[in-house]
Formats: structure tokens, sequence, C-alpha cells
């Protein structure tokens, strides 16, 4: 055995010996730089982690995520397996120097929580971690605002302290509208009981009542039926709502209300009054179109008058002529 490692396993040893409840005050070997964090978490809520640290010829030490640790491994980038140490009650790794990067791999539990319908994770580790997502999911939501997926798979977070929270087959209800000879649908995604719901272009607003505490509601508005700026009620008092898709065609509003109650979103257009001012437009047209018709009409009035007026003249000109002849021959 070589004498670094004799030096590493006597280390080891120390840090075995001091109880846990001191460990993660003991500094020995300097921080890892971690070229990432990754957590995957599957579609059974199950978590694993893989953290990369650079290569480095002295001891390092890797503060593991916190949570209940099970299958740690740490290799190196071949998948050859390292030597290392544990620090306290799975804090962390103690990992020998090493010319390539290290590979520490493990899975975590009891850090998932089923919370109103939602998985819920209190999470905080302050280095760059990326989150890879159930394919299922397209909706996940950091301290409470809603990141939407689409094709991605995940999200990265920076210095990261948040809560995630994400369901997993959240129910969706789709409400058919009709507006001049047009339909719309129009799409709630919620736990919570959907009633009386109702849209109502006169006010330019949609409104339903929500059963259910505490659940994310999001309803998807066509923009041409309901745009915006919008604002949300719950009965009479304004609540905070996000507006986090617009994709040309439809809007994204997510709100999360703490009690049952009636929920209105009101908008500032709806269709029928783009209809009605194309209709004031065509009848503005139709004015314009009537108004010349008449100057043409009067125009042709005053000539048909000239015309006549100049047969008047005409005639008794000829008439004039004639009678004269006629009096030149009497005499």
């Amino acid at each position: 055995m070589s004498p670094k490692q004799v030096v590493f396993f006597i280390i080891i040893l120390f840090i075995i010996a001091i109880p846990t409840a001191y460990a993660q005050e003991i500094s020995i070997g300097e921080k890892a730089v971690q070229k990432s964090v990754e957590v995957v978490i599957s579609s059974s809520n199950e978590i694993h982690v893989k953290h990369v640290i650079t290569s480095s010829n002295s001891l390092r030490q890797v503060e593991l995520i916190n949570g209940t640790i099970t299958n740690l491994t740490v290799s190196g980038e071949e998948g050859k397996e390292k030597q290392f140490g544990i620090i306290g009650d799975n804090d962390g790794v103690m990992i020998y120097p090493s010319q390539e990067n290290i590979i520490v791999e493990y899975d975590l539990g009891d850090v998932l929580f089923l919370k109103d319908n939602v998985w819920t994770w209190d999470f905080r580790y302050l280095e760059t971690t990326s989150f890879i997502i159930p394919k299922e999911i397209d909706l996940i939501f950091a301290n409470g605002k809603p990141v939407y997926l689409g094709e991605k798979n995940g999200i990265s977070c920076h210095g990261c302290q948040m809560i995630l929270e994400y369901p997993i087959d959240e129910p969706k209800i789709l409400k058919n509208i009709k507006l001049e000879n047009k339909e719309f649908l129009i799409e709630i995604r919620t736990f919570a009981e959907i009633n009386q719901f109702n849209f109502d272009p006169t006010t330019k607003s949609i409104s339903f009542d929500v059963n259910g505490e505490n659940q994310f509601v999001t309803t998807i508005i066509p923009l041409e039926l309901l745009s915006g700026p919008y604002n949300v009620y719950m009965g009479d008092e304004k609540i905070l709502f996000h507006e986090y898709i617009n994709n040309g065609t439809h809007v994204w509003l997510n709100i999360r209300p703490d009690n049952s109650g009636n929920v209105s979103i009101i908008g500032t257009t709806v269709i029928s009054d783009e209809k009605s001012t194309i209709q004031n437009n065509s009848s503005t047209s139709v004015s314009n179109v009537n108004q010349d018709i008449i100057v043409y009409i009067l125009l042709g009035v005053i000539v048909l008058i000239g015309l006549v007026v100049m047969t008047i003249i005409i005639r008794k000109k000829k008439l004039s002529v004639t009678s004269r002849e006629i009096q030149d021959n009497n005499t």
C-alpha cells in the first residue's frame, strides 16, 4: 500500500470515529468542483442522482443531497469503481485524488411527498442542478410558479432552493363555446371539481365554481374568444394568477385558490366586439357608396336639364329663322 493510501485510510478512520452530530462541521480536504448535478425522477417517483466531479490531485469533499441515500457508488468516467469515504450519516463523501473526472451516483428516497394531489419536494442544494422529469408531465411548478416543459424533459436550477411540485394524471375538463357561428374549446386542468361553467360575451368573462382547497387550476383559453389583459377574481376579490404561455392562438392562466368558490376570468375583448367593428366599418362603406350614387344622380340631373334648355333654345332659334323666311316670301 502506498503512503498516500495509508494517509487516506487514516483520515477515513478518523472521520468514521467522529460522532455523526459533529460530522458536518468537520472539513477535511477541499470542496469538490462539480461539473454537473443531475436529478432524474421516474414515473414511479423514484429518484436517481448523479454528480460529475472534476479531476484533482487532492482529497475532495462532495456534499450529497439531503434524503435517504441508497446504492451509493463512486467511479471513474470509464465505470471503474474508486475508493471513497463516507462523511457523517451519508451527508457527503470523501474522494481520493484522481486524474479523471469522478462520478458519484445514488438513489434518493423520503423527499417526495404527495400533498393536495401534487407531488412536492422541498429542495435545497446550492449547486447548479438539472432535473429530468417524467415524459408524461408537461407542467411543473417551481416556488408556486408554473413552468411549461413542452418538448423539454426538465429544468435547470442555479444555486437551487425551491419547492418543486408537479401533478400526475391531472384531469382535463373540456368546454365547448359557440359564438358567431364558430366553436371554441376551453380546457381546464385541475384535480378540483369544476361546476357552473359559463362564458358571457357581454361582460367578457369566463366563470366557474371551484370545489377544492389549495388546488392548481389551469385554464387554456383561445385568444380569438377572449383576449387579455386579464383580471381574475374569487368572488369579489381579485386574486393572484400566472399568465405563462401565449403561443399566438391560446393563453394559459393558472391560479391556486385557498378555498372553494366562484372564479371569474375577465378579459378585454371577445370575438363579437371584432364582428361589430367589422359591421360598423361595412356600414360606413355602404354609406359612402350611397353618397357617391347621390352625387352622380345630381350631376346627371343637371346635365339633363342643361340638354333640355339647350334643345329649347335651338328650337326657338329655328322657329325664329323660319318665321323670318316666311315674312320675306310674303313681301
